[in-house]
């Protein structure tokens, strides 16, 4: 498990937040369709007056729920247009999940090239919406994996990565390659927030993902909290507020240098 579904995204470090905007709406749940044929949901945040990158999140294994929604709306507090993805409308319908959602069947049957469509689905839905002229994946455990393998595909035109607690060896669990495999196919800039203390995802997979990406020449940053587990990036988890913190830092930082170097 990921996330609980009662969890909540951090809230963006005080100097990094803009001014609300008057009348400001919230995130506004859309209907994408892939080019397959499916119809997947999301979320979109838009920023007024942001910046010229935008964000495709890729969630945990729950799919679209609140978390997302609202993590959206947090890029988008700090200038940065967002939208959140659904991975199960091939085989569950659209969303929003709830908490009863049996997403594990649905997980065994996503596969990567579905997600990859439906990221190039979000992609042209943001820079139709917002005008952004560059883009990035965040994503989250399932996600971080996912959001790592579509800097894989050269026709995403992605302009960096993030992951958070990203899984990097899922022959195994998922039946495909991971990050870690596929390292020498990556293009990066990519960034990797790691909890130290994960047990799902060992410091010496992280390391050597780390290896990987460096012999291959790939631009990354990893980042390892020490002591912190697997979702740590959780407001209700007061413990690691300095890691949540920083990983904001961290990850908006990586947006303005993808955006400086976009507009150079």
């Amino acid at each position: 498990m990921c996330f609980a579904f009662d969890a909540r995204p951090p809230e963006l470090p005080a100097d990094l937040r803009r001014p609300p905007i008057a009348g400001g709406a919230p995130p506004e749940i859309l209907e994408l369709a892939s080019a397959d044929g499916v119809h997947v949901s999301a979320a979109l945040a838009e920023a007024p007056e942001g910046q010229d990158t935008g964000v495709v999140i890729l969630p945990d294994v729950r799919g679209l729920y609140t978390f997302y929604i609202e993590l959206a709306e947090r890029f988008a507090q700090a200038g940065y247009p967002a939208i959140a993805i659904d991975y199960f409308g091939r085989t569950a319908g659209l969303g929003p999940r709830d908490e009863e959602f049996d997403f594990w069947p649905h997980v065994r049957d996503t596969t990567v090239e579905q997600v990859q469509l439906d990221v190039a689905a979000a992609i042209a839905t943001l820079r139709e919406r917002t005008g952004v002229t560059s883009v990035v994946t965040v994503g989250f455990c399932f996600g971080g994996m996912q959001s790592f393998l579509a800097s894989t595909n050269p026709d995403l035109d992605l302009d960096g990565v993030v992951g958070f607690y990203a899984g990097l060896s899922t022959q195994e669990r998922f039946g495909f390659p991971g990050p870690l495999e596929r390292a020498d196919e990556i293009a990066g800039p990519l960034l990797g927030l790691f909890g130290g203390a994960d047990q799902g995802i060992s410091v010496e997979q992280v390391n050597e993902l780390d290896r990987r990406l460096t012999e291959s020449g790939v631009e990354h940053e990893i980042e390892i909290y020490a002591g912190a587990p697997h979702s740590f990036f959780d407001r209700r988890y007061e413990e690691y507020a300095e890691a949540c913190a920083d990983a904001w830092r961290r990850v908006l930082g990586f947006l303005e240098s993808v955006g400086a170097r976009t507009a150079a």
